[in-house]
């Protein structure tokens, strides 16, 4: 924006002093040349203007739509992790076994409904009145595909791995993270700004690995999960999509 206001300044003024200095000092004969020359310092200094306006209109465009497709693979990263968390009880440290997962496992549809039964140790307790407790029994109905749950009539889940509009792949870890005592299974799947915006201008890139705003992606990265906190759900504001 700084950049913007001081090229649009130094046009107003550049001008306006121009003008003034050739009417007053100029000589008759000397003034086409200079009047040409003037013109073409005013288109000049006219385009450099409309080019800092122009590229980040163009840039935020170019980034809000790779971003949209960036964050769609990390939602469906982040629904196949879910379901291998709860299926295995852990999360996928690779691409390949989460594909793997996926073609594979299957969700076991469960029921739950309370009961009442003999307490038999209570019974003993009290000279033989029947005494009664109550308890949760959970039937199992059947089972279902992973793969049909989370995607359907699709296979998007074997190219999730890899960032649109770009020749990379996610980078993904998993593990354990110790919380008042207890070990947490984690994920986390990134990729770096630099990368969504590779074939884009340099300065812009780097203005926007350092934005911190609501509205805005923060940090230098998209990503979903933290190997440094128990989280599930991405850095990315609302205005893209779902984040948890």
């Amino acid at each position: 924006m700084f950049k913007i206001i001081f090229i649009a300044v130094a046009v107003i003024v550049v001008t306006i002093g121009l003008v003034w200095l050739i009417d007053k000092y100029v000589p008759s004969k000397v003034k086409p040349v200079l009047t040409i020359a003037l013109w073409a310092l005013i288109f000049y200094l006219g385009y450099l203007t409309f080019m800092s306006i122009y590229e980040p209109i163009q840039f935020n465009k170019v980034k809000n739509k790779r971003y949209a497709a960036v964050i769609e693979k990390l939602i469906d990263i982040r629904d196949a992790q879910l379901a291998h968390q709860q299926v295995t009880g852990k999360f996928a440290p690779t691409f390949d076994n989460l594909v793997k997962f996926i073609d594979t496992a299957q969700f076991t549809i469960t029921q739950r409904r309370d009961s009442t039964v003999i307490d038999e140790e209570l019974t003993r307790r009290y000279g033989g009145v029947e005494t009664t407790k109550e308890i949760t029994i959970i039937d199992t109905l059947g089972f279902k595909s992973v793969k049909d749950s989370l995607f359907k009539n699709t296979d998007r889940y074997k190219t999730m791995m890899n960032v649109p509009n770009t020749d990379a792949q996610f980078e993904m870890q998993a593990g354990l993270l110790e919380q008042n005592d207890l070990k947490i299974p984690v994920f986390e799947a990134s990729v770096k700004k630099s990368v969504i915006l590779h074939d884009q201008d340099k300065d812009l890139i780097a203005q926007e690995n350092q934005v911190v705003s609501v509205d805005g992606v923060n940090g230098d990265a998209l990503k979903v999960g933290s190997m440094e906190e128990v989280k599930t759900n991405g850095n990315w504001p609302k205005t893209y999509g779902d984040s948890e």
